[in-house]
């Protein structure tokens, strides 16, 4: 269009038609034009600005969701992973439960009663019969075993199910409330697997020492002699660890953990594992 006028103008000035009045009026709407033209540009350029930004928030917009996207696929798989760890848990109770339950004794069976005297000789009194009654002793202490055996494998199920802090808690109120039973040493035991495989080696090998110190006959000792070998070798401190090994082996030759031990100090460390 300005070219328009331009042309116009100068057509009116080559056939001498135009005035200096109409010249001027073209020569201010050019500028006016040019002015339009101008404004247009640096609308046209902040457009293209807001689209750049607006195309910036975009791809930051993206990003996030593909943040949320990721956590939410963690948090499933996280979830997933507990409700793996709770089904593990309950599935070790429930062993526990029926293993348990087949260990329980019998119900004591009560005596029959005693045949009456006979009544032949009424001029010699009879001697009364001893009273007799049903035992008891036998059921309570059949209870007490099955108690005990249930308190173990709950504890050990939550071993099993990586819940170290429990377990040892578990562990501990079995030896509280049974400290003469037979698994007393096993539970002992556990509790120092329990600190080992969380890597408190100090604290794991103060408990397998309490196993050959509390209970010597145990057979859990030569487990817990190798046991605290792996405690010296991650302390670093492989003399002693090589001492406790060759005890496992000339002490304990019969026993499973002897070639355990024979195997760490040749360096095969994962046979013991």
């Amino acid at each position: 269009m300005a070219r328009s006028l331009v042309l116009i103008a100068i057509v009116l000035v080559a056939s001498g038609c135009a005035t200096r009045a109409s010249y001027q009026r073209l020569t201010a709407d050019v500028a006016a034009l040019r002015g339009d033209v101008n404004d247009l540009r640096q609308a046209q350029d902040a457009t293209t600005r807001d689209v750049a930004r607006a195309a910036a928030e975009a791809r930051s917009l993206e990003a996030r969701v593909g943040e949320l996207v990721a956590t939410q696929t963690t948090a499933a798989k996280e979830v997933s992973a507990l409700r793996d760890r709770v089904e593990t848990a309950e599935t070790a109770l429930r062993e526990a439960r029926a293993q348990t339950v087949a260990i329980a004794p019998p119900p004591a069976v009560a005596p029959s009663a005693p045949a009456p005297a006979p009544t032949m000789l009424p001029e010699r009194p009879r001697e009364p019969a001893p009273r007799t009654s049903p035992p008891r002793a036998a059921p309570r202490e059949g209870a007490a075993r099955w108690s005990a055996e249930w308190t173990y494998q709950a504890a050990l199920a939550m071993f099993r199910s990586r819940e170290y802090g429990q377990a040892v808690l578990d562990f501990t109120d079995f030896m509280a409330k049974y400290p003469t039973h037979p698994l007393a040493a096993n539970a002992r035991y556990w509790i120092g697997e329990a600190y080992y495989v969380q890597r408190d080696y100090r604290q794991a090998m103060a408990e397998f020492q309490k196993v050959l110190d509390v209970v010597p006959e145990s057979r859990k000792v030569p487990d817990a002699l190798l046991k605290i070998g792996l405690c010296y070798r991650n302390l670093r401190d492989e003399s002693r660890a090589r001492q406790t090994w060759d005890r496992v082996v000339k002490d304990y030759p019969k026993s499973e953990a002897a070639p355990k031990a024979g195997a760490l100090m040749h360096g095969k460390a994962a046979a013991a594992r």
